[in-house]
Formats: C-alpha cells, sequence, structure tokens
C-alpha cells in the first residue's frame, strides 16, 4: 500500500494539463484548455480541463476526473498502477506500508514468477528470429497464417525447439532458480529428478495481464508426425496465473474497446491476431473454453456491448451458447454474427480490410435472444417434447437479465416467434427468479412491500428511518426519485464546501461557536433520524465527519485523494459537475455564488431533500389507499388515513419554512 503522503506528494505534483496534453491536443480557452475527447469518437472539442480545479471532463460522454482518473482510464489502469505510473513521471520516490513477512514471501516469489516469464518470451523470441529452426518452421509458419513482421513483434510471438529441455538449461545457465521455473509451468520435474520444458516443438503465444505482464504461454504443436501430441498445451495455474480471470488480447484491446464501446469476443489466439491486423483492435479470446464469471466482469470494466463471432460449425456453436447466460446475468449487451460458411475469424479477417469487417458485422449481428431462439427452433422442429425444451431453456435466458424493462421486450418478442401466450412466459420468468431469489436468500417483493406497509404506520418519527423509506421506493430507478437528486446535491455541497463555517452559534457560555457544512448536515439528519439512501454518499459523510477537525482538512483534497477510487472518481464527479444552485438577486443583478450564500442554500437543500421524501411516502400512502384489498380493510384504511394526515402536517411545515425558490442553472 502507497502510503498517503505519498499520494498527497503525488497529486501535488501532477498537473492535469501536463497529464493530459501528453495524450490529447489540447488549446487554451479562457482559463480553461479544451480538446477532442480521447474517450470517444468525435468532431467537435468537448474535453475540457481545468489548471486551476486539476480536473478534466468530457462533457459528451462524462468522463473525466483528476490526473489519477484520467490515466486510471486512458492507460486502462488501477489506481495504484496510475499512482506509481505519475510517480514515475514526476520522479516521486514511492513510500508503501511495511509488509509482513508472509506478504513479503509472496511478494517476492510473485515477483520472480513475472521475471522468469519475462525471460522466457524473451528466448522464444530470439530463438524465433535468430536460431535456424525458429526461422524455417516457426517464422515461416507465422508467415504463411499472413501475420506481418509488426504484429508478430507486437504480440511478442515465438517459438520452442524440439529440445526437451533446451529452456530449462538456458534459464538456468543464466542463473534463474529451477524453483520458479517449475512453478510458472514452463517446466516440470520427472521423476529421475530431470528439469524438462513443458513447451517444445511449437511456436508460442504468451498472454499478458491487464496491465501487459506476461502471466502465461500457449504453445501449438507444428508437426503432425505424432498423433499423440495435444495441438495446444498451455500453463498450468499457478500463484500469478488463474486462467478463468485472464482473456487472450485484453491488454492490446482495452483502449479500443473503450473507445468503441464494444468488445468481440472470439475463440482462439490466431483470431485476435489476425483482427488486430485486419485493423480491428476491440477483440478477445477466451482460449477455446467457456467464459467464465471473473472473464466476464474484465470485459464488462471497459464496455457494456458484446458481439460473440461464430463459425459456421453448429455443435461448436450450440455448446458455446450455454455459458452466454453468465453474460446477460452481468446486464451485458449481447448480440451474436455467424460468419459466411468455411470461416473463422481469422481467416475472414484476412480476407477484409477494418471497413469491410465492421460493416459485415454490422449487417449480420443479431441480437443473442433472438438467435438462440430461432437457432433451437431449427432443432425442435415439430416435436412438442423438443418446443416445450426449448421454450424452457429460453425462459431461463431471459430469467437471468436484470433489466425488467428488456426482460419484458423480450418475453414480447419470445411470445409472437414461439406461438406462446404472453402471461404464460411471463409466470414462468416470475418463478425462476423467485426460485433464484430463495437461493440467494434474498427477500422477494412482497416482504418489501409488506415491510414497507408496516413502517408506513410508525408513529415514533416524522420520517422513516433510512431501511424504511428505503423500502417504499421502487427498486429499479431509485436515482431517479426527486429525494435522491437533492442528496447528491447536498453531498456535491460537502465535497465543495465542507470545512466551510456555515454560521456561529452561541454555547451556554454565551462563546460563539463555529458551524461548519458538514456538522451541519451531520446534525439536521441526525434530528429526524434520516440517513442518505446512497452507500457512498453515507461514507463520506461519515468519514466527513471524522476528519472535520484535522488540521489543515480540506473535504475535496481529502476526497480527491482517497484511495477508495469509486469515492475517489465520485468526489471527482462531484467537484467537476458544471451545474451549480444559483440565486439572482433583484437588487444587485446579481448572480451570487453557492459559497456566498452557504447559510441560505444549506438549510434550504436540506428541507428540500426531507420535503421530498414526505412527498414520496404521501405518493406510497395513495398506491396503498388504491388497493382493492386494503379498501375492504377499514381498520387499515384508517391507519393509512391517520398516517396521510399526518405527513401532510409536516409538508406544510416545510412549505412555510421554504425561503427562496432554488434553480438549476
Amino acid at each position: 500500500m502507497i502510503d498517503q503522503g505519498t499520494i498527497d506528494r503525488i497529486l501535488d505534483a501532477a498537473q492535469i494539463v501536463d497529464v493530459v496534453s501528453e495524450f490529447v491536443t489540447l488549446r487554451k480557452r479562457g482559463v480553461n484548455f479544451t480538446g477532442l475527447c480521447p474517450f470517444h469518437n468525435e468532431k467537435t472539442p468537448s474535453f475540457s480541463v481545468s489548471p486551476a480545479k486539476g480536473l478534466c471532463k468530457c462533457f459528451s460522454c462524462g468522463k473525466g476526473g483528476n490526473a489519477v482518473h484520467f490515466i486510471m482510464e486512458h492507460e486502462q489502469m488501477s489506481y495504484y498502477e496510475a499512482l506509481k505510473y505519475l510517480a514515475k513521471k514526476y520522479h516521486i520516490e514511492i513510500k508503501e506500508r511495511e509488509l509482513s513477512n508472509e506478504e513479503k514471501q509472496a511478494q517476492s516469489t510473485r515477483e520472480s514468477m513475472f521475471i522468469v516469464n519475462n525471460y522466457a518470451r524473451d528466448y522464444f523470441q530470439n530463438i524465433l528470429r535468430n536460431h535456424v529452426d525458429g526461422q524455417a518452421i516457426g517464422l515461416a509458419y507465422f508467415r504463411q497464417r499472413g501475420f506481418r513482421d509488426d504484429i508478430i513483434d507486437k504480440f511478442q510471438l515465438g517459438f520452442s525447439t524440439d529440445s526437451h529441455d533446451a529452456l530449462a538449461q538456458e534459464a538456468q545457465r543464466k542463473g534463474f532458480k529451477k524453483e520458479f521455473l517449475v512453478k510458472t509451468g514452463l517446466c516440470y520435474e520427472t521423476d529421475d529428478h530431470r528439469l524438462r520444458d513443458r513447451f517444445w516443438g511449437r511456436v508460442m503465444f504468451p498472454v499478458h495481464t491487464l496491465s501487459g505482464k506476461v502471466v502465461a504461454f500457449g504453445g501449438r504443436v507444428l508437426s503432425t508426425e505424432n498423433k499423440k501430441l495435444a495441438k495446444y498445451v498451455n500453463s498450468p495455474e499457478s500463484e500469478i496465473y488463474h486462467k478463468s480471470a485472464e482473456l487472450y488480447g485484453i491488454y492490446f484491446a482495452k483502449q479500443a474497446i473503450v473507445k468503441q464501446d464494444r468488445c468481440f469476443l472470439v475463440e482462439g489466439y490466431t483470431d485476435v491476431i489476425s483482427m488486430h491486423q485486419s485493423g480491428v483492435e476491440n477483440v478477445v479470446s477466451s482460449s477455446g473454453t467457456s467464459l467464465t464469471g471473473g472473464q466476464i466482469r474484465l470485459i464488462h470494466r471497459f464496455t457494456n456491448n458484446i458481439t460473440v463471432l461464430y463459425d459456421g460449425d453448429m455443435a461448436g456453436i450450440k455448446a458455446s451458447i450455454r455459458g452466454i447466460d453468465m453474460l446477460l446475468e452481468e446486464g451485458m449487451n449481447i448480440k451474436v454474427c455467424l460468419l459466411p460458411d468455411g470461416d473463422d475469424p481469422d481467416s475472414f479477417a484476412r480476407k477484409h480490410n477494418a471497413t469491410e469487417f465492421q460493416q459485415f458485422i454490422q449487417e449480420h449481428e443479431t441480437d443473442f435472444i433472438r438467435f438462440k431462439t430461432n437457432l433451437l427452433m431449427d432443432e425442435a422442429g415439430k416435436d412438442p417434447i423438443k418446443r416445450a425444451e426449448l421454450i424452457s431453456d429460453i425462459v431461463r435466458s431471459i430469467s437471468v437479465i436484470p433489466e425488467a424493462i428488456i426482460r419484458s421486450v423480450y418475453i414480447k418478442e419470445c411470445s409472437q416467434a414461439l406461438h406462446v401466450e404472453e402471461r404464460l412466459l411471463v409466470a414462468e420468468v416470475a418463478k425462476l427468479k423467485e426460485i433464484q431469489a430463495e437461493k440467494d436468500n434474498k427477500p422477494s417483493a412482497a416482504t418489501n412491500a409488506a415491510a414497507s406497509m408496516a413502517s408506513s404506520t410508525d408513529e415514533q418519527s416524522p420520517f422513516p428511518p433510512d431501511e424504511v423509506y428505503e423500502s417504499f421506493i421502487p427498486q429499479e430507478g431509485k436515482e431517479g426519485q426527486e429525494f435522491y437528486k437533492y442528496e447528491r446535491l447536498i453531498i456535491q455541497t460537502l465535497i465543495r464546501y465542507g470545512e466551510k463555517v456555515l454560521c456561529n452559534v452561541p454555547n451556554e457560555e454565551g462563546e460563539e461557536i463555529p458551524i461548519t457544512v458538514i456538522e451541519y448536515i451531520i446534525n439536521d439528519l441526525k434530528e429526524d433520524d434520516l440517513a442518505f439512501h446512497n452507500p457512498q454518499h453515507r461514507f463520506i459523510l461519515n468519514e466527513a465527519g471524522g476528519h472535520i477537525h484535522d488540521a489543515g482538512f480540506v473535504a475535496e483534497r481529502y476526497f480527491l485523494a482517497h484511495p477508495d477510487q469509486a469515492i475517489s472518481k465520485l468526489t471527482s464527479d462531484l467537484a467537476s459537475d458544471r451545474y451549480q444552485l444559483s440565486k439572482y438577486h433583484s437588487k444587485t443583478q446579481k448572480l451570487v455564488t453557492d459559497e456566498e450564500r452557504l447559510l441560505d442554500l444549506v438549510p434550504t437543500l436540506m428541507i428540500n431533500f426531507k420535503n421530498a421524501i414526505v412527498a414520496e411516502e404521501l405518493k406510497h400512502i395513495m398506491y396503498a389507499l388504491q388497493n382493492p384489498e386494503t379498501a375492504k380493510d377499514d381498520a387499515k384504511c384508517a391507519v393509512l388515513m391517520k398516517r396521510y394526515l399526518e405527513m401532510k402536517q409536516i409538508q406544510s411545515l416545510m412549505a412555510k419554512r421554504l425561503g427562496d425558490r432554488v434553480v438549476l442553472r
């Protein structure tokens, strides 16, 4: 872990204009700089850089942040990798906390394994270029496949000779330990304790992590004499390599995936390489296996859109589509493109340039559910049993989709395509979701509604507690609720002005005690036993309250440098948001800034926040009263009406407290 002092020095040194201008051509416009956004394609500059705030933001796609966030997004690095990148740029020594002996040992082992893999990569590349067999066999194979030299170098392709211990002998001669040659899987030990190469007589494909480290290898045999040899041999699982968490080509594809907002998924190494050579770089491979949760989340970091490219092998397609439900479950938008008969992505890419390739996909890709429905319908034919199985299969796929609106659209489409009543499909999807909810130990919607109804009759406080007022908010679209808008504005004000003194309040001795914005917000929420809905907002408020009396505490600076990158990114978004609350004074005919009117702004936001909560509960009570079952229960109606009148009184009181109208500018 990097200590906070070092993080502060990095942030102080990193000039946002200096950092961004390495990747974007900037032009000065007033006090700021503008340029074309590096995160999406545009012709009119919408990317703004503010030297005063140390922030950048695209007002088209919304991406940006401070220098660390920019490097994270542009270079697809983790928070700590971006900090180290900037530390190196500005010649700042990284000071990290002392590791335990166990951590030091694990770190040393991992570093040693990566060093050995780097050596092996260089060794295989050297053999390919300079050894007689490498040139005659390995290089000839790559060129026969149409790979250019620059592509061979880019993917660091290599060759291993037919000698069964050439790498083992050379590596040990260079001083590399047998322990790490075995742990990486490059070599293995025989029963008589001899060290043998795992890869021999093969062309070599290094597998890179997201940050570009060589984590494993795949080797393809070229000789056809020994039929018992596996066509491909891959590195075994190790302390640094977990196949389920890696995707071939992700290091080379990540920036293109972000820019195109789409990822192509193919089967093999050569598919990825040929597509890169044709100019299509947003492509990764699952290396011939079904996708795992870790791989899906890796893709989802960069895009929500994925297109799976299939060749004409129907057996392979049917086997692979079983794993695509995991993509649907992750909430991704999945399309399928079937390539022409006789072509796989490798051969098709070699015949077409990037424009032709993209155009073909655009014209021939189809939605996954539609593709799966048509595929299985053709297989089922008129057999009623097979058709029933098909419907169950499609329903299972639809049921894992998290978005209710998307599920509804698919149900309607499948109802028409399968000639099945829509209500039956709805019922089956609901049944599967209920079963899954029970497995996950989650309360059902009915349970939530019951809890919400019970909370409506609570007379202990004029406001329901946090978990209660959450329960009556629709589970989808909470952020669209009126009170959530005010919650975000309150947190934005805290970030920008939290340490500022809002007012002075006399204590028992008559002394004036300064009350900061942070303290006012905390106390005002406590007064009515309220809390924020968003957990990040709650975290920021709690942490700000714990540090408000620290010497030199500045909320915006503190949270921008926060080690939790989600908090840091949220702070950046709130700090750089161009919208702010403003007030027009008719006497002076001037707009007064937020900071100049905090004493008016903060209480007004708090009242609006509470008023929106009351309005939401009133809406909830009205829905409950309109329920025919409730109408039959006089006692329940009486309780709800009493609660409704109480909340209307509270709403009336707050309306009187609301002062000048607040407008968004």
